[in-house]
């Protein structure tokens, strides 16, 4: 059991999966196929570095981006000028909403709770936030601008979890290395990790997400590796290998988790990106996307989420894009188909 103060794990509890090539065709139900010309993007308007996507009960998908601002460090004092947080429908790819000007420093992650209320993670703000999706604040963890490694601080927070009971996990981040876990009002109630390569160590946990067996999966970036947890922190398996790639982030939907391989992003290319889908065991699935600018690749895949209908949303924070897919057989059920060299940015 892990201690408030993020007592680090010290051995294996359970076996590894190593992830391998895989050996036999896949199935037209498994084959994931871009929507061309999704989304509508108003005139004269593009996307910045998009890093934070999910999609609400109504099936609209809501995306978190920089809007024009790169990252770049020391971050910059003033916020962000322009809406940070758009909306957009799912089916039809339209701009619905869109807020969050004057707000952020430099956005990162981006959930949707049970209730459609949003949570964000501001990296530069080193805080956590909660709104509803009208965009009125609802919660905000951390202080504006100060990093630290407490109950009451963040360095860098990547992303949020947040369970049905409304008890909710950040992966704390670029600058720390644990995972903490809040009751539903803001209290916190336990942290584990520290910084290591060991079983629940971190290097740069930068996505976090709950499966439907309420299993914590963290996105152990630098490690490349996925680390399942139950809800008090115990370590329970990892995944890795060469077709799960870099994990920046992780989502689960009926016994599939679906992986952003946001690549080794090298000074130059080649690199390699995409999503990789495993099983709730973490054996591979597919693999779809890779390296590049056309449609269906990307520059740096770094999140994604599923929605009801079992459509595939993912953001490319170097290509400033978000992507659609639907699996070519069933586009209902997912269930029948649907190394620490890396540079520590976006």
């Amino acid at each position: 059991m892990p201690s408030r103060q993020g007592r680090k794990f010290v051995a294996l509890a359970a076996a590894t999966v190593t992830l391998t090539v895989l050996a036999q065709p896949v199935r037209a139900a498994d084959r994931y196929e871009v929507v061309h010309g999704w989304p509508e993007l108003p005139a004269g308007e593009i996307l910045g570095q998009a890093t934070g996507v999910d999609v609400d009960s109504k099936g609209n998908v809501w995306v978190f981006h920089r809007a024009g601002r790169a990252w770049a460090e020391p971050f910059p004092q003033e916020p962000i000028g322009r809406p940070t947080v758009w909306v957009f429908d799912g089916g039809t790819g339209r701009l619905l909403q869109s807020w969050g000007a004057n707000t952020f420093v430099m956005p990162h992650g981006l959930t949707i709770d049970h209730e459609d209320n949003v949570w964000l993670t501001d990296v530069g703000l080193h805080q956590v936030f909660k709104f509803a999706p009208d965009g009125r604040p609802l919660l905000v963890l951390g202080e504006a601008r100060v990093p630290g490694n407490d109950a009451r601080h963040f360095d860098k927070p990547t992303d949020v979890a947040v369970a049905r009971d409304g008890t909710f996990f950040v992966s704390d981040g670029y600058g720390n290395a644990r995972v903490l876990k809040f009751a539903a009002g803001g209290t916190l109630l336990l942290t584990w990790g520290s910084r290591g390569t060991a079983a629940g160590e971190f290097d740069l946990p930068h996505g976090i997400a709950l499966d439907e067996r309420g299993r914590v999966l963290v996105a152990d970036r630098s490690n490349s590796r996925i680390q399942v947890f139950d809800q008090s922190g115990k370590f329970l398996d990892q995944w890795q290998g060469v077709e799960l790639g870099r994990p920046y982030a992780a989502v689960g939907r009926k016994n599939r988790v679906f992986i952003a391989d946001g690549g080794d992003q090298p000074k130059v290319p080649p690199d390699r990106s995409g999503v990789a889908v495993v099983d709730a065991d973490g054996r591979l699935i597919t693999r779809f996307g890779g390296f590049g600018n056309y449609d269906g690749q990307f520059r740096l895949a770094h999140d994604v989420a599923i929605a009801k209908d079992g459509a595939v949303y993912v953001v490319d924070a170097w290509g400033q894009r978000v992507q659609k897919f639907v699996a070519g057989g069933n586009r209902d059920s997912l269930g029948h188909g649907s190394s620490s060299s890396a540079s520590h940015q976006p």
